[in-house]
C-alpha cells in the first residue's frame, strides 16, 4: 500500500497532545498513524465487514483500548484514515489556467479512484453506504461534501481570475466534468483513461467558450 507522511497539523481534537504508553509505538502520533494505516490496509484486504477494532489494533501493534481512546467505532477510524488520504491525494493543482488544471486533475482523479489503494478504500466505503443508512449520512457529510468542494476548485479559481463568467454554475459544471468518472468507477467499470478525461475537458471548454 502507498505510504504517506501524515503531520500533526492534520490531527483532530488535540489528539497529538496526549502521550501513548503500553505498546511498541512510544509516542501518541506514531500510534495514531499506525492505527490509521492499519485501518486502510485491512479495508483494502478484507472489505468493510472484515475490519474490526481488534484487527486494527493487532495490525497497528497497539492495545484495543488505545483505538477506543480516540475513535468510538471502526467506522470512525476508517473515515478518519480515508479523509486524510483524500486531503493529501486529491487536491486539484493550480497552474493559473483552467484548461491545464482540468487536463491535469481529471486524469489524476480517475487514476486515484480506479487504480490505487485510496480508490479501493473509497469504493469499499461507498459500497457500505448501500447497507447502512446511518453510515451513508455520515459519509456524505464528512467525505463526499468535502470532495465535491475540492472538485469545484479549478472552476472557482478560474471564475476569480476572470477566465470564466462570474455567473457560471460551478456546481453543475463540476458534476458534468467529474460525475462521469465516479459513475464509471463505481457503477459500470468502464475505462477512465486519458482519452476519456480529455473528451470531458474538451466538452467543458466548448460549453464555456474557451475552445
Amino acid at each position: 500500500m502507498e505510504r504517506r507522511t501524515r503531520t500533526a497539523a492534520q490531527d483532530t481534537a488535540g489528539r497529538t497532545a496526549r502521550r501513548h504508553h503500553g505498546n511498541r509505538h512510544g509516542r501518541s502520533e506514531e500510534a495514531r498513524r499506525a492505527i490509521l494505516e492499519a485501518a486502510d490496509d485491512l479495508l483494502v484486504e478484507k472489505g468493510f465487514a472484515g475490519v474490526t477494532v481488534e484487527g486494527i489494533a493487532a495490525r497497528a501493534g497497539v492495545a484495543k483500548q488505545t483505538v477506543y481512546r480516540w475513535w468510538p467505532t471502526k467506522t470512525d477510524v476508517l473515515l478518519d484514515a480515508f479523509l486524510e488520504d483524500m486531503a493529501e491525494d486529491l487536491v486539484p493543482p493550480d497552474h493559473g489556467d483552467v484548461a491545464r488544471d482540468l487536463r491535469t486533475y481529471l486524469p489524476w482523479l480517475a487514476y486515484m479512484l480506479s487504480s490505487t489503494d485510496t480508490g479501493a478504500v473509497f469504493r469499499a466505503l461507498v459500497a457500505q453506504t448501500h447497507h447502512d443508512p446511518a453510515f451513508a449520512a455520515v459519509f456524505r457529510e464528512r467525505c463526499l461534501d468535502e470532495q465535491r468542494r475540492r472538485d469545484r476548485l479549478p472552476l472557482e479559481r478560474a471564475v476569480r481570475r476572470g477566465q470564466l463568467p462570474a455567473d457560471l454554475d460551478t456546481a453543475a459544471e463540476t458534476d458534468l466534468l467529474v460525475g462521469p468518472l465516479y459513475y464509471r468507477v463505481l457503477v459500470t467499470g468502464e475505462p477512465v483513461g486519458r482519452e476519456f478525461t480529455d473528451r470531458l475537458v474538451d466538452a467543458f471548454l466548448r460549453r464555456t467558450g474557451l475552445a
